[in-house]
């Protein structure tokens, strides 16, 4: 009973984090704040997380276990290449577009003035999802004798940095503008840059 107090301490304490971060960007969060909005001590938070980096990482890995776990999901369900590429793409800007504040750590910047360890993690996963993409397009050169228009590597590049780029135009705008916004427009017109048609 008291492990099931302390893990959902943990979480209060990671969800509290994740709403500072949504309502307070570009401010610094400190661990006294932090504090305040849980409503324990600073000692309270420490008991759970030696430090604020580690509540940080609690966030990304998260961000990971949620995007990954989706992804074989979507691996296993969808059939052809294009479509895995397109689910993918679209649960990742939905799942930025639900969660602003833990968005503000994809993009880095709520890890301004952090550990380098915690950019690099987010680094790590970014070029997990490209290489995650560029396996499915290889396997789909093989399977379903699909082509792209760029290398294997420059297509799988491109189909992230769109996603990037919208995710990141969320953050900048404070989150008024929806990553989600147009992308059902622009999602044929990407795939037609990076596909070759039958």
């Amino acid at each position: 009973m008291d492990k099931t107090r302390k893990t959902s301490r943990k979480e209060q304490i990671l969800q509290a984090l994740a709403t500072m971060l949504e309502t307070s960007p570009g401010a610094r969060i400190t661990t006294s704040k932090l504090a305040k909005e849980v409503g324990v001590s600073e000692a309270a938070l420490y008991r759970h997380f030696p430090s604020k980096a580690k509540m940080f990482e609690g966030l990304i890995e998260f961000i990971e276990e949620t995007i990954f776990s989706r992804i074989n999901l979507i691996v296993n369900e969808e059939q052809t290449a294009i479509r895995r590429c397109e689910k993918i793409l679209s649960m990742l800007l939905a799942f930025a577009e639900k969660n602003p504040g833990i968005t503000r750590i994809l993009t880095g910047d709520a890890l301004a003035g952090e550990t380098a360890r915690l950019r690099n993690r987010v680094i790590q996963l970014f070029d997990r999802l490209e290489t995650q993409l560029k396996q499915i397009i290889r396997e789909a050169e093989v399977r379903e004798g699909l082509r792209t228009n760029l290398t294997l590597t420059g297509g799988a590049n491109l189909l992230l940095a769109a996603a990037e780029g919208r995710i990141s135009q969320y953050v900048r705008s404070e989150f008024k503008r929806p990553p989600t916004e147009f992308w059902s427009d622009q999602w044929p017109l990407l795939a037609s840059a990076v596909f070759k048609s039958e």
